[in-house]
């Protein structure tokens, strides 16, 4: 009895000291992420995420308005390439990061205002599980 208590407390003390790392690590990479959205940008304040596995696909809804100039940015928690899709709710594919080298971001501007649907997934050629993480800024009237 006192061997299953000491080895219980031994467990819950190992957890209790490396999961705040990892947390902490998990919201450093969210921070990084968001460094993609620098000025003349502003981000919409709202990061989507997504913890996915496997060939798990994240699918993201969003509007993008008349005339602005966005950016989009994309990147993963561990660092590793993540691959991104932008299609019109008729899915039809507007942009893809994996025919640009998996570049981490993509700067357009929106003609008429267009509902659009994000999906991003892991490269699973580099990783098999992880967070993904969305970034949307858009560039302030000012710098238009």
């Amino acid at each position: 009895m006192k061997k299953g208590l000491i080895l219980t407390f031994a467990i819950i003390l190992t957890l209790g000291l490396f999961a705040p790392a990892h947390i902490n690590s998990q919201k450093d990479k969210i921070e990084d992420c968001s460094q993609l959205i620098k000025t003349p940008f502003i981000s919409n304040g709202q990061p989507l995420r997504a913890f996915l596995t496997g060939d798990e696909v994240a699918e993201f809804h969003t509007t993008f308005l008349n005339g602005s100039v966005y950016r989009l940015a994309a990147c993963s928690a561990n660092n590793q390439p993540m691959i991104f899709s932008v299609y019109d709710t008729k899915r039809n594919l507007l942009f893809t990061n994996d025919e640009h080298n998996k570049a981490n971001v993509w700067d357009f501007r929106i003609a008429g205002s267009v509902e659009c649907i994000i999906e991003a997934k892991l490269d699973n050629t580099q990783s098999s599980s992880g967070m993904a993480l969305m970034y949307i800024g858009f560039k302030s009237l000012e710098a238009n």
